[in-house]
């Protein structure tokens, strides 16, 4: 049996969750569409408040391997917060997105070792440049890692 006032407190924190969740509908962009570009090999999501943002696959966690069809079958989550593959067994947050974080953070480290590894001419060049001033100085011993 369920006592009264737990009821009374559970429902007074449920209308205080559903004010919470209206007031963040209202200002809060969510997505109202998703799809999959196959020419561009890029994921399109649609916010409510109009605007239209475009990442490349290769940077989604969970979806550089994937098959164009298992792509093409995007949900949607009910609160607009979230994008879901169910064959891949893949979700990404629309907030964390819209701020840069692709996955987990293992995979964003991954994202960065990559990029440090990729060559270019104004890279060597750096390179060199550092190099004929003797290169990265030393940490001091003393000195502690954050």
């Amino acid at each position: 049996m369920v006592n009264s006032d737990m009821s009374a407190t559970l429902k007074a924190e449920i209308k205080k969750a559903r004010k919470k969740g209206s007031s963040l509908k209202a200002t809060e962009p969510r997505a109202c569409a998703a799809w999959y570009d196959q020419e561009l090999d890029q994921v399109v999501i649609e916010l409510t408040n109009g605007v239209i943002t475009i990442f490349p696959r290769a940077l989604l966690q969970g979806l550089p391997g994937a098959s164009v069809q298992a792509l093409e079958e995007i949900e949607i989550t009910p609160s607009g917060y979230g994008l879901h593959w169910e064959n891949l067994d893949v979700d990404l947050g629309v907030p964390e997105l819209m701020a840069g974080i692709f996955g987990a953070k293992a995979w964003m480290a991954e994202l960065g070792r990559r990029g440090g590894q990729v060559r270019s001419d104004a890279k060597a060049a750096a390179a060199r440049a550092n190099g004929s001033r003797g290169g990265r100085p030393r940490k001091p011993e003393n000195a502690t890692r954050i």
